[in-house]
């Protein structure tokens, strides 16, 4: 089987569409640490009690260098209006990330600090629990710490046969 073989089967599995946050330490004891987003599609739940959800993270991406030693991150579920969100942080060779949060309307995560997205249908804060290494990607598990419905009108962002879709 070929990788193009392998991506062809699996684009035909529909996913939701969320935005993993999480804040850089500061580099010093005055500052505060930059803000840094990731666009993700494997993302599920995993457990009910304890609550905890996986994320899927390219080895050495920047967020899973971030997060193997930030264990506090957030996730924004994105409604089908956010697709633009969905595209900018997805980009590669893409500008500073500082930049890219400049004009999403966010509030800072009580719990972790991260940048949750307004109008997101839903946002988890977490802290991560397990790290395992699966191939050229790593599963991050996290304990959920908070859960809030932002926006209760909206359908879900969606990613099936490579693009962002709307349910219909």
């Amino acid at each position: 089987m070929s990788n193009d073989e392998f991506r062809g089967a699996l684009a035909r599995l529909a996913a939701g569409v969320v935005l993993i946050t999480a804040q850089e330490p500061p580099l010093d004891e005055n500052g505060r640490g930059e803000d840094v987003g990731m666009t993700a599609t494997a993302f599920m739940s995993v457990s009910l009690d304890p609550p905890l959800v996986m994320v899927s993270l390219r080895n050495d991406s920047r967020m899973d260098d971030l997060l193997s030693e930030q264990p506090l991150w957030a996730v924004s579920v994105l409604a089908e209006s956010q697709r633009h969100i969905a595209g900018r942080f997805a980009m590669k060779g893409r500008i500073s990330d500082r930049l890219l949060f400049e004009d999403i309307p966010y509030i800072r995560g009580e719990v972790t600090a991260a940048p949750l997205v307004g109008g997101a249908l839903a946002t988890l804060e977490c802290r991560t629990e397990q790290r395992v290494v699966a191939g050229d990607h790593t599963l991050v598990i996290g304990r959920v710490l908070s859960a809030a419905l932002p926006s209760e009108d909206g359908s879900p962002l969606t990613y099936f046969r490579g693009r962002y879709r709307q349910l219909r």
